[in-house]
């Protein structure tokens, strides 16, 4: 199960709940909250005791079933769904179901009712006071989750996690952080996160308090602890920022840099350079160079709040980066794109049969040196 991918769902992430049918004990924004529920006996409101979730009054009797539409603060390919249901053990609902769709920009309430909606957890019985794990099979770039419950009852949090992907148009002539979730980037590898993991370097903003950053256990004996992170695509990291943040008597001393190269060998982006505790630091990268990972390496443990990775998507990264977008669009999405860029219908429907296209077809190289222009 994918549950150590990023929750693309979360609040910190900008994820937001657009619309419920009921909400009468519990708010719906409850669902994307980042941290774990928590229960507060004896909290009763005038509607009765106060739930750390999504509530639902009872239907006695009549027909139908509750839904939510949450939009993803990072749309992506959703690999799990959690559906919690933590402290809800005589209000839980039986079973539940999730739709998944992919639109742009900001849709209405009537375009959310049109969309078309992909089945992502087919209707699948639930347990109380329960983490329920869902794998999910899809290839589809997903940006709003509808959340069914059968018939009623309440769900704590919900968590997608999955591969973020944003759209590349949006990421063409303005600073881009390589390694933030929003840009697609994520931690794939760590010798430890025993406090917390590092994919939460990565988030929006500074970080608000020690667990919201990477921070790994007191290292006893020899090594350090280190990341790896995958980058939007390949890039030319240039500038680097590493805030501890709320790391006081826990940050490390120092930290290294290194990037994977399109030849899977490591090379050096900076080299061992001491920090401060609750500080922001900004580092230039010495000798810039292309690079599809980096690898951050502590001395020799502690927390970092932050990691920050500027610099431009190289010619190959960009092709990468709209061929992985271009394939995991929906057939519709797919082909509006195409005539969006002056192709002819006939033209535009030839080219969605090669999909999933193993390069980016001419066609689309050919749009993408309008669409997705060369920064370097």
């Amino acid at each position: 199960m994918d549950t150590a991918l990023p929750d693309l769902a979360a609040r910190n992430l900008g994820g937001s709940v657009l619309a419920a049918n009921d909400e009468f004990f519990a708010e719906k924004e409850n669902l994307i909250k980042p941290g774990p529920p928590v229960f507060r006996p004896h909290t009763f409101t005038p509607k009765g005791q106060e739930y750390d979730g999504w509530e639902t009054r009872r239907r006695r009797g009549v027909p139908g079933e509750d839904w939510v539409i949450v939009r993803l603060g990072v749309p992506g390919i959703p690999r799990a769904i959690v559906v919690d249901t933590s402290f809800f053990k005589g209000n839980y609902p039986e079973q539940a179901t999730v739709h998944g769709a992919a639109l742009t920009g900001y849709p209405t309430e009537a375009e959310l009712d049109a969309a078309d909606w992909v089945e992502l957890v087919p209707r699948s019985p639930l347990q109380g006071h329960t983490q329920n794990e869902f794998a999910v099979r899809t290839s589809l770039r997903i940006t709003h989750i509808r959340l069914t419950i059968h018939p009623d009852g309440g769900v704590a949090r919900l968590r997608v996690h999955g591969e973020p992907l944003p759209d590349p148009r949006d990421l063409v002539g303005v600073p881009l952080d390589l390694a933030a979730t929003a840009s697609g980037g994520r931690a794939v590898q760590a010798s430890d996160g025993f406090f917390s993991p590092p994919d939460n370097m990565l988030q929006p903003g500074e970080s608000k308090y020690m667990s919201d950053g990477w921070e790994t256990a007191r290292r006893r004996g020899d090594g350090n602890d280190w990341a790896v992170l995958r980058l939007t695509a390949e890039a030319i990291p240039r500038v680097i920022e590493v805030s501890t943040l709320h790391y006081k008597g826990n940050s490390p001393g120092a930290v290294t840099l290194s990037g994977r190269t399109a030849d899977g060998d490591w090379a050096p982006l900076l080299p061992r350079t001491a920090l401060l505790p609750d500080t922001g630091h900004r580092f230039r990268v010495p000798e810039p160079r292309p690079v599809t990972e980096i690898r951050l390496d502590i001395h020799p443990d502690g927390g970092v709040g932050r990691l920050r990775v500027y610099g431009p998507l190289t010619t190959a990264g960009r092709h990468d980066l709209a061929l992985r977008w271009f394939n995991a669009l929906s057939g519709a999405q797919a082909k509006a794109v195409l005539q969006a860029h002056g192709l002819s219908e006939n033209d535009s429907i030839a080219l969605l049969h090669v999909r999933p296209a193993t390069q980016l077809p001419a066609v689309l190289r050919e749009l993408g040196r309008d669409t997705f222009p060369s920064p370097e």
